[in-house]
């Protein structure tokens, strides 16, 4: 296949997906979007077609595939020898290695996915779709649920602790071995309503469990803490989900337990702290003094980094409130880029 034909293929998945259509394939996609939680209850409905209709609004267009790839010379697109590539998928969001799947794929490689036990068959039925649009693309997939076995190179994307283990198994094959990531928000004080809203999108998404949700906010020592608190009130009825509800219940019993200082909402709990990732229906909260002093914060712990998010002039790198979920094909994850990663194959 050419790289026009991985293009169109992918462009016209993304079309598919927004389409209003009501094809066979496009419902027995729908289906399994819509009962992801029956086999993974974090992988509600409404996050699930969040996620895949974002993704098809923000990388899979025609426009958006063909500036992403005018970034590099052509032949990192075009491999005179295609490499297995195996990519270790994680499961904490819904749809989270598609960027690692898009990014094999349209290199002209062969992606060799191990897919999470908490997939709840999403990568399944997104290729099934893919395939309906591009049967040739089937000869460049394969899929297991079991060992990673017959590849060239590495992908993986885990914890800390996981980390340890693919590089034992993997470090001798090229590879990029993710680990845990962090995101965090920088406050002023003087952001807009609309602002607050955004940023409480950036913790609430998906449950809090993705490496780009907020966890840590850097305030002023005057803040209001309380006032930035009422402005998550539309995101209250996230109590209702059984896991969360039963997280956040937990983390208060144990704060009131051990008397650990802390602000409760009804539905999440601000705690001080100098940690970066907070538990599921807990954010982390930390006073700085100047903008020098979160700089230096930032920097002591940019390898633990994903986001920034902040409204403040100066904070470099930084992304608005409410797009930490709104990637773009070059915000890579760990800050490694991908394509150059495959280029070198």
């Amino acid at each position: 296949m050419t790289l026009s034909d991985r293009i169109r293929a992918f462009a016209s998945l993304g079309s598919k997906i927004l389409a209003t259509d009501t094809s066979a394939e496009l419902q027995k996609f729908w289906h399994t979007v819509d009962t992801a939680h029956q086999q993974n209850s974090w992988f509600t409905a409404e996050f699930c077609r969040l996620s895949i209709t974002s993704i098809a609004k923000s990388w899979l267009t025609h426009d958006k595939l063909q500036e992403w790839i005018s970034l590099y010379p052509i032949q990192s697109f075009n491999p005179p020898s295609p490499k297995r590539v195996g990519v270790i998928m994680a499961g904490n969001v819904p749809f989270v290695g598609m960027h690692d799947m898009l990014s094999v794929l349209i290199s002209g490689h062969h992606f060799v996915g191990k897919i999470s036990s908490k997939d709840a068959g999403l990568t399944n039925a997104l290729i099934d779709l893919l395939l309906c649009i591009e049967p040739n693309l089937g000869r460049y997939i394969t899929l297991t649920e079991n060992k990673l076995e017959n590849f060239d190179a590495v992908i993986a994307t885990g914890s800390d602790n996981t980390s340890r283990y693919f590089e034992y198994y993997f470090g001798k094959y090229p590879n990029i071995i993710r680990k845990n990531r962090h995101s965090i928000a920088i406050l002023s004080g003087s952001e807009s309503p609309e602002e607050l809203r955004g940023l409480a999108n950036d913790i609430f998404t998906y449950f809090g469990l993705g490496c780009r949700n907020v966890s840590k906010l850097l305030i002023p020592k005057d803040y209001n803490l309380s006032d930035l608190l009422r402005s998550f009130d539309d995101h209250k009825h996230i109590a209702n989900h059984n896991k969360y509800a039963n997280n956040y219940e937990y983390h208060r019993a144990m704060y009131l337990m051990n008397m650990v200082e802390h602000l409760d909402t009804g539905f999440v709990l601000a705690k001080p702290d100098e940690s970066l990732g907070s538990p599921v229906g807990t954010f982390y909260y930390q006073h700085y003094t100047n903008l020098g002093s979160v700089q230096t914060y930032i920097d002591m712990h940019a390898e633990q980094l994903q986001c920034v998010t902040s409204s403040i002039e100066g904070i470099p790198n930084s992304i608005p409130f409410g797009q930490a979920q709104n990637p773009t094909l070059t915000d890579y994850a760990d800050g490694i880029d991908t394509i150059n990663f495959l280029a070198t194959l």
